[in-house]
């Protein structure tokens, strides 16, 4: 049995199997909703039922609440419809643009520029580019058949030479992927990846000044936009916020000195929360979201790209849209949520 999908104000409308997520559909039909994390962790696929009823599957308070279920919200991508429905849901151009594919994939490089994130350099099959937006993300599929999602840090036009992604790895002591990352991985080693997922990408038809803000390994996709924008010959005002612990984190941060100098409308400020006295430190300290607002108190015609972790999302959302005037509708995010912030 299938039930048909409304997405007002769009008017786009799909098909979805009795128990099938709504996103699930959505994606393989090349329909663009918002989403981030697909597992009921991030709340970024959060819009409202307007007519039918749906059953969710296991998901996070802090995703979708109690009352904000009882309001009629859903999250699409644990949400399974029992009837025809309707959803109010902003549908974003070029989300679906691209089609998801499963590929094999060779590791050719694996660098550490800090002790516990691993830049993976990884080769796609000869003249076989990943077709995806700057900001996206693939996930690996591990032999037990569980995912773990990774963000490619490379601009789509990188690969015209050559085609392969780079990946930006933090460290989760005790975790599946990772610590064979860490430990195990070797130059060579085959990976199965999908991809490209996620809504997290540069919106390339608005004039106005951008915010990017990054915490730790979220700077990942940030860079790949950055890289676009430098492609493209995007002049927008672009303020970049990298917030991380202490100096050894910012792992790229002659990267961003160097590609700031080369692109007049980009503003690096790097932020450090827990400077060590070794550090020598003069610059920004504290909450990378705070010095945003400190330089920034009126956001209301600017647009925010954020990602990395669900804390600093979730914080600057609600502080950039209560306090700074930032609209509700220029804020896109992608929160790094590990296996760990899913359970």
């Amino acid at each position: 049995m299938t039930f048909n999908v409304t997405v007002q104000p769009s008017g786009v409308s799909f098909e979805v199997d009795r128990d099938q997520p709504i996103l699930a559909a959505a994606i393989a039909k090349g329909v663009g909703l918002p989403y981030g994390c697909k597992d009921g962790a991030c709340g970024s696929c959060k819009c409202q039922l307007v007519e039918g009823r749906v059953i969710h599957g296991a998901h996070q308070a802090k995703a979708l609440s109690d009352e904000e279920e009882a309001a009629g919200m859903i999250l699409t991508c644990v949400a399974a419809p029992q009837t025809d429905i309707v959803l109010e849901a902003r549908t974003v151009p070029g989300a679906g643009e691209f089609p998801v594919r499963k590929m094999p994939t060779r590791v050719t490089r694996i660098e550490k520029p800090a002790p516990d994130v691993a830049i993976l350099s990884l080769q796609l099959p000869a003249n076989d580019k990943l077709r995806y937006h700057a900001g996206q993300y693939i996930e690996f599929i591990l032999r037990d058949g569980s995912r773990r999602s990774y963000s490619m840090a490379n601009a789509p036009h990188t690969q015209d030479a050559s085609p392969g992604i780079e990946l930006h790895i933090r460290h989760m002591p005790g975790g599946k992927f990772t610590d064979h990352v860490f430990h195990g991985m070797k130059e060579k080693e085959i990976l199965r990846l999908e991809g490209p997922f996620g809504s997290f990408f540069l919106r390339e038809d608005n004039p106005l000044p951008i915010v990017l803000l990054a915490s730790g390994t979220g700077f990942a996709p940030i860079k790949a936009i950055v890289e676009h924008m430098r492609h493209t010959g995007d002049i927008r005002p672009v303020h970049l916020y990298w917030g991380c612990r202490s100096l050894v984190d910012l792992y790229a941060h002659e990267w961003l000195v160097e590609t700031a100098r080369t692109m007049p409308q980009l503003r690096y400020v790097p932020v450090l929360s827990e400077p060590r006295p070794s550090d020598g430190w003069t610059g920004r300290t504290g909450l990378v979201h705070l010095a945003v607002m400190a330089d920034l108190p009126d956001l209301a015609r600017h647009q925010v790209y954020a990602c990395g972790a669900p804390i600093m999302v979730e914080t600057a959302q609600r502080e950039f849209t209560e306090r700074c005037g930032l609209p509700a509708d220029a804020f896109f995010a992608d929160s790094f949520t590990s296996e760990k912030d899913k359970h």
